[in-house]
């Protein structure tokens, strides 16, 4: 009934393309509530702006991993709310900012990785159990030196970036496989696994573009946080480990192609356990890892520097100690093209490879040495705030478990911009 239900939303929707195609209506507007009923061009003024969106997931196992039949989070979603401050406008403060993320996910399992394919990657990034809001990201931002330094501090996501030349740097960022609402579902063609990115909390990241080329950044975070609460608990009471990550770049623009091109270092003091090497479970702590994240526009089908449509490649490497950690080598790459069609200028057309190597002295027992991941989606925008990606994902050796057969996953992502 659920699978009948979402094949009718689709059918349902497509007279609303047509429709959007041929009337200057509600169809073609940014936002069906017209950016919140027009309280957002009231409050732009001001240098508050509010963003509401909502994003539901359908995804299917139809061929091996650990079930076909089991349909627990098969239908997953989220939603976010975001508020923008100006602190300049607001409050005269030059080079302020303040971010508020609000989030909230609907689903038992957190999608059907867990119950039906048991990918070590996770074949729905988007995907968390049921939680009605959570404050995920409030943080406060200064700039100084025109902007040169970016100071940023409070609860923060490591694994978002400061924008710079249309490519957000700084921590495994990626214009083409970063967003999990957007882009890859896959969350290994969203961020590197062998980077131990803590869940939101309390921490500090500081940014510096001093010519617009060259970056570094560097930010320390608190190891232990629970995104669903404050970040103070962890923080401030009991043992405190913090995690240490650094990252340096480049940002080239080769006739208005650009590019980013990165590595970074990561320190996580805390303990891990390792079954293989100590049967009493003994914890080794003080890990430490690299990483390299690429991503070069290659095509662009023109030189508006506004303009993404065109062909961009991307590439990801980590490393991580063997003792310490279940995947030690991993490595991603793919392409997106934006307006490969004529008249589809906004549409995007992904695909990507995902490949991480098991150590051989992993806490977990894995039969096989690898697991790999193929992903390819579509999304098509059908009016500029109702976007639909049809996904299909083929995962080679799900969880590394020689007996479970190789999956082939099949969804569709449905988003809304209120």
């Amino acid at each position: 009934m659920k699978q009948a239900g979402f094949a009718a939303v689709l059918l349902l929707l497509f007279p609303v393309y047509c429709q959007a195609q041929e009337t200057n209506s509600i169809w073609q507007r940014e936002s069906p509530t017209n950016g919140l009923f027009g309280l957002n061009d009231r409050l732009n003024e001001d240098g508050l702006e509010a963003n509401f969106s909502v994003t539901q997931i359908y995804q299917q196992n139809t061929k091996g991993g650990i079930s076909t039949h089991r349909r627990t989070g098969r239908f997953a979603g989220s939603y976010d709310f975001e508020i923008n401050v100006d602190c300049e406008k607001l409050f005269d403060v030059k080079g302020g900012r303040l971010y508020m993320l609000v989030e909230g996910k609907w689903s038992k399992t957190g999608g059907i990785n867990d119950p039906a394919v048991g990918s070590i990657f996770n074949v729905n990034g988007d995907g968390a159990p049921r939680r009605a809001i959570d404050i995920t990201e409030l943080w406060y931002e200064q700039g100084f030196a025109d902007g040169e330094i970016l100071l940023r501090a409070g609860k923060l996501d490591l694994t978002g970036g400061f924008e710079h030349h249309n490519c957000p740097v700084s921590f495994d960022c990626s214009s083409y496989a970063n967003d999990e609402t957007t882009q890859f579902l896959n969350g290994a063609l969203i961020n590197n696994p062998t980077i131990p990115f803590p869940d939101n909390g309390l921490g500090i990241a500081l940014h510096y573009n001093p010519d617009g080329l060259w970056y570094a950044s560097a930010g320390i975070a608190d190891a232990d946080a629970d995104v669903r609460e404050t970040g103070f608990r962890t923080t401030f009471h009991g043992e405190s480990n913090f995690l240490y990550i650094a990252e340096t770049g480049l940002t080239p623009v080769f006739n208005s192609l650009a590019g980013a091109y990165r590595a970074g270092i990561w320190y996580d003091p805390r303990p891990k356990a390792n079954t293989e090497l100590d049967e009493a479970g003994k914890s080794y702590r003080d890990d430490i890892g690299f990483y390299v994240t690429c991503g070069q526009m290659l095509m662009k089908e023109n030189d508006d520097t506004e303009d993404s449509q065109g062909l961009g490649v991307f590439f990801r490497y980590g490393n991580a100690d063997s003792k310490r950690n279940d995947i030690t080598d991993f490595w991603s790459a793919g392409f997106q093209y934006q307006g490969l069609f004529e008249g589809r200028d906004d549409d995007v057309l992904g695909f990507g490879f995902a490949h991480g190597t098991f150590s051989g002295e992993a806490s977990a027992t894995f039969t096989e040495d690898y697991e790999s991941a193929y992903e390819i989606y579509y999304s098509a925008q059908i009016t500029p705030w109702l976007i639909i990606s049809p996904d299909c994902q083929y995962i080679v050796n799900p969880g590394g478990d020689g007996s479970v057969s190789d999956a082939l996953v099949i969804g569709a992502r449905v988003q809304m911009y209120f």
